[in-house]
C-alpha cells in the first residue's frame, strides 16, 4: 500500500474511532457512487473518511463554490473536483476518459443539495447507463453512526424498478438533517407517455 494512502487510512481510523463512528460494507472496484442522504456538510467529511479507511480514492463532484480560497486547495487535495453545475458536461467528460483504468470510483451526491426538493438530480443514472460502470449505494446513518458501502449492481433501464431498489435501500438511513432530506425519485419517474 502507498505510504499516502496508508497515512490517510490511519488517521481515518483514529478519527472515526475518536467520533464513534463506524465503517461497512467492502468497496467497489468500479462505480457511480450515490451518496445519500446528504442533509449536511459533515456528509463530506464522512464520504472522504470511508474512502480513506477504504483506501481508495473517490472523485467526488463537488459544487465549483466551494473550490474558493484556501477551501479550494483543501477539496483539490482530497479528490473533489469542481463541477460548474451550469456546463457540467464537460466535467464528467473528463472524468470519464479516466474510466478506464482499473479502479474508477466517481462521487455523486444524488440529491444535488443538502436542502429538501422534489426530485434527486438524475446524472448518476445516465452516466451508469451510457458508460455501463455501475451504481454504488454509499449511506450514511446517523442514528447508528454508521458510513458504508452498499450494494453495488448494473441499472436495468427500467427507471421505475431501479429506483424502487435505490428507495428500498435508503428507506432506513437518516442524515444528520433529517427534514432537509429528498426521497430518492427522479423527475423521469413522473412523466408519462402519450
Amino acid at each position: 500500500m502507498a505510504r499516502p494512502f496508508l497515512v490517510r487510512r490511519t488517521l481515518a481510523r483514529g478519527v472515526l474511532r475518536l467520533t464513534r463512528w463506524r465503517t461497512s460494507g467492502q468497496v467497489p472496484q468500479r462505480g457511480i457512487l450515490v451518496g445519500a442522504p446528504h442533509t449536511s456538510n459533515w456528509d463530506w467529511v464522512l464520504t472522504m473518511l470511508l474512502a480513506w479507511d477504504s483506501s481508495v480514492q473517490i472523485r467526488l463532484l463537488v459544487k465549483h463554490s466551494f473550490f474558493k480560497g484556501p477551501l479550494g486547495v483543501l477539496m483539490r487535495a482530497t479528490g473533489a473536483v469542481e463541477l460548474d453545475r451550469k456546463n457540467p458536461g464537460a466535467t464528467i467528460r473528463a472524468l470519464l476518459a479516466d474510466a478506464g483504468s482499473e479502479t474508477f470510483l466517481l462521487g455523486i451526491a444524488a440529491e444535488g443539495t443538502r436542502s429538501r426538493s422534489d426530485y434527486w438530480k438524475s446524472g448518476f443514472y445516465r452516466i451508469s447507463r451510457q458508460t455501463g460502470i455501475p451504481v454504488t449505494l454509499a449511506f450514511l446513518d446517523r442514528p447508528s453512526r454508521t458510513v458504508g458501502w452498499g450494494p453495488t449492481f448494473d441499472l436495468t433501464g427500467d427507471v421505475g424498478s431501479d429506483m424502487d431498489r435505490i428507495r428500498a435501500f435508503y428507506a432506513d438511513k437518516t442524515g444528520f438533517r433529517p427534514e432537509l432530506t429528498t426521497e430518492p425519485r427522479l423527475r423521469e419517474e413522473d412523466r408519462t407517455t402519450p
